[in-house]
């Protein structure tokens, strides 16, 4: 157990120590200035996040604020000490403070619109009341429920969209449970848990997929069908085993939930309006293809209509999660300082990947690609690594008994979407913190378990169908 003042002092002293050290203290030829400062940023919003000396948003704002003083084109004189070819490339304050409206933000925000709107008008009620009747009235088969309605939507549309829909479902469902039963913990976690796991299943569920999908051609190439023959049962086992250890970790004491919710859809103007308005974005969002709009683009339709109708008030705004939307952009500021300094694909091709045993170098690429995932977009982390594994997967020979470039480049992708330890690690986790219904430090160890037995779930299986001959080269 670390030592209550150890929590103050260790994001202040170490970040301090690191800007103090020489550069070639780090193992990593030519650092920057830039890259040993973003260093100090990062090891500071780690230890921030994991022992919460500070409100988890604050640690965001810091991030952001730290960026802007010490690594901007306009911030603090940055000294060089004369050498100034040390200083390496600075971050425009632009870039920075627009993760404050990245397009994530606002995905986020028409996911608040469509929650609020939905609660105020019933939507949510309903819902729960149609949707989870088929799962009976014991708690644990209750989840298992709505672990599979997230993971099936989070298969064919946006994550986050499905986690803001699937919260706002959930809702009447936890206020069944007595204020002390840490059974709703389990609940509130099922969510984005299933949410992460669940756009694994099919390449177009999350953007790691899609950027793996860029190597994976040619004598590589997987097909969609493919893909979910290798995706699919990798969810189902991977959704039995999330929920196996909820069911352990946060056992419900409430023996029965009675979901005889008592209500009927409303049938007034602004009621059907929010219908519509909910079945079209959601529908727009699982078509994205034909009609070529993002998610993105289609989070601000709720937005519009519901402001422009007054279904959801100037009041109304004063109870949007504003934290989450702050926390989500310092993790993606973060993300950002790593990419634009150069510092994570520096850090990357320092590990000499090429000289290690082809599965040592699966192994290592799969755990890197998760800790990274874990504190910063899994898009991001897959854009950084696979580059770089596809290139070695593709020139190493002796990888071939082992599945090839295909063997690797997927399991690192999997590795991506298993990173779900901190609120910051993926929107959906965002999200569910903010319901405030369980503690960061719970879902750390959901998240650390599922990502752990997740990589030995993907490399017995990638072994297993590489076997079989499904997959491989």
């Amino acid at each position: 157990m670390i030592k209550p003042y150890l929590k103050y002092i260790l994001p202040v002293v170490l970040p301090l120590i690191i800007l103090l050290l020489p550069s070639d203290s780090f193992g990593i030829d030519g650092l920057t200035l830039v890259e040993q400062r973003v260093i100090a940023i990062f090891v500071m919003a780690a230890l921030c996040w994991v022992l919460e000396p500070i409100p988890i948003y604050a640690t965001s704002v810091l991030i952001i604020v730290f960026e802007l003083l010490l690594i901007s084109d306009n911030g603090l004189w940055f000294a060089t000490n004369g050498h100034p070819e040390l200083q390496g490339p600075l971050i425009k304050q632009s870039t920075i403070m627009a993760t404050f409206a990245s397009p994530i933000i606002m995905l986020f925000l028409g996911g608040f619109f469509l929650a609020m709107a939905a609660t105020k008008y019933r939507l949510d009620v309903n819902l729960a009341r149609v949707l989870l009747r088929p799962f009976g009235k014991s708690p644990k088969y209750v989840m298992l429920g709505i672990m599979m309605i997230t993971a099936v939507f989070s298969m064919f549309m946006s994550n986050t969209a499905t986690t803001a829909m699937m919260l706002s479902i959930l809702t009447p469902v936890i206020a069944l449970f007595a204020k002390e039963d840490i059974g709703k913990v389990a609940f509130a976690l099922s969510v984005p848990v299933a949410a992460n796991i669940g756009g694994i299943a099919t390449p177009i569920g999350t953007p790691p997929n899609a950027v793996a999908l860029k190597y994976l051609v040619d004598e590589y190439s997987v097909s969609f069908a493919q893909w979910m023959v290798i995706g699919v049962p990798f969810v189902v086992v991977m959704l039995l085993i999330a929920w196996i250890l909820l069911n352990k970790l946060f056992p419900a004491k409430t023996k029965s939930i009675h979901l005889d919710i008592e209500g009927q859809f409303l049938k007034t103007p602004k009621a059907y309006l929010v219908y519509v308005t909910f079945a079209s974005t959601i529908l727009l969002w699982l078509l994205g293809g034909a009609h070529g709009m993002s998610a993105y683009v289609v989070a601000m339709l709720p937005v519009a209509i519901f402001s422009m109708f007054k279904i959801i008030t100037k009041e109304d705004l004063k109870n949007i999660s504003w934290d989450v939307l702050w926390l989500v952009s310092g993790g993606i500021a973060l993300g950002v300082a790593l990419d634009k300094s150069g510092l994570a694909a520096n850090a990357v091709n320092a590990i000499p990947f090429d000289s290690f045993h082809p599965l040592v170098l699966i192994v290592g690429a799969s755990m890197m690609c998760l800790v990274m995932a874990n504190f910063m977009s899994n898009t991001a982390t897959a854009n950084l690594i696979l580059p770089l594994v596809a290139a070695l997967g593709a020139s190493m020979t002796s990888l071939v008994p082992f599945g090839g470039q295909v063997v690797l480049i997927l399991a690192v992708t999997f590795s991506a979407s298993l990173g779900m330890s901190l609120p910051i690690s993926t929107p959906p986790n965002a999200l569910a913190y903010a319901s405030g219904h369980f503690k960061n430090t719970q879902m750390l160890k959901v998240g650390v378990i599922i990502g752990a037995v997740g990589l030995l779930v993907t490399f017995a299986m990638l072994f297993l169908l590489n076997k079989l001959g499904v997959v491989g080269i």
